[in-house]
């Protein structure tokens, strides 16, 4: 495959306090570096044959082209970050900022923060959308670290000396104050909006049972936590306590064959939130009955095991209807 390098995003003479200079000579030997590296690594991946290839060659060859994707990818949207008033944030970006941090100068102050504390090691910071936790993230990518895997850059700021050193020499600190005052927020809300398109990875759905409700481990946290009348009942079916023999603090054992014997025992006046291994099937068919005979009931999604995971509170199985 062969990579084609993109035009400058900016127009240098626009920018207050960044040189001509400084932006040609990152442009022509950085970016142009990432992008001429870049190929020769494609060149050099198509020409080997994976099958006879030594492992560490490959390995070696992957990681290159990762690092020189980064660069290149990251170059391009640091570019485009640049060519405005950066103290001026359109409504919807403003809007999105508050809602993720706080407040534009939250997030500014975050952003620099984070930028300062690289003390002089080279990095990137980035603001970025990520798509599965719907909101929008500071990070940075500096010592080896990675990238939030998943999360789509919208404004970058590059943190290598030759971004920087031929107008501040070292001082980095006045560096970032320019960057800040000459962000093109117009170009980062584009981005923006781009981003918020993309689709967290898809769930698993279990068709048969799309209209139960469910009701996620954190929810039912948060209902104990806060003092919520709520049953809670463990239908995992008996024989699944040898392989995990803990269960919910909260919760009370019920065998799942006999739902219709046990469920005249609770109470249709508080909600009731059923779960079985992993929140699948036995769970779902629980609620199911339990909802047709009127109680306000939920199945619990992750089940067990998704309970255990946010360490919620366990004890000892504890099998409470005859076997």
């Amino acid at each position: 495959m062969t990579y084609q390098i993109a035009p400058l995003f900016c127009r240098p003479w626009t920018l207050l306090g960044i040189t001509p200079r400084l932006i040609e000579s990152h442009y022509e030997n950085n970016y142009g570096g990432a992008f001429t590296r870049l190929n020769a690594i494609s060149a050099e991946l198509a020409a080997l044959d994976p099958a006879t290839a030594p492992a560490h060659v490959i390995r070696r060859l992957k990681q290159d082209e990762a690092a020189a994707l980064n660069s290149l990818a990251l170059h391009e949207v640091y570019f485009a970050s640049l060519g405005a008033d950066g103290r001026v944030v359109p409504p919807v970006m403003a809007d999105a900022l508050a809602r993720d941090f706080g407040s534009v100068d939250r997030w500014r102050r975050e952003f620099v923060a984070l930028a300062n504390s690289l003390d002089g090691d080279p990095g990137w910071v980035l603001l970025g959308w990520l798509p599965r936790a719907g909101r929008l993230i500071n990070h940075c990518i500096c010592d080896g670290s990675q990238a939030v895997a998943g999360a789509i850059p919208l404004l970058a700021l590059d943190m290598y000396e030759h971004a920087y050193h031929l107008d501040f020499g070292a001082n980095a600190v006045s560096y970032i104050a320019t960057f800040m005052r000459n962000i093109d927020w117009r170009a980062v809300h584009g981005r923006y909006e781009d981003a918020v398109g993309v689709q967290p990875p898809r769930p698993l759905v279990q068709e048969q049972f799309g209209d139960l409700p469910s009701v996620t481990v954190a929810e039912v946290q948060a209902m104990l936590d806060a003092g919520v009348p709520v049953q809670i009942i463990d239908v995992r079916p008996r024989h699944s306590s040898s392989r995990s023999p803990d269960m919910m603090q909260a919760a009370v054992w019920r065998d799942p064959d006999r739902v219709e014997e046990w469920m005249s025992e609770l109470s249709k006046t508080e909600p009731v939130v059923a779960f079985c291994v992993y929140g699948f099937h036995v769970g779902c068919q629980a609620v199911t009955a339990l909802r047709k005979a009127g109680y306000d009931a939920r199945y619990m999604a992750g089940g067990h095991f998704a309970w255990k995971a946010i360490k919620g509170p366990v004890k000892l199985f504890e099998a409470t209807t005859p076997a």
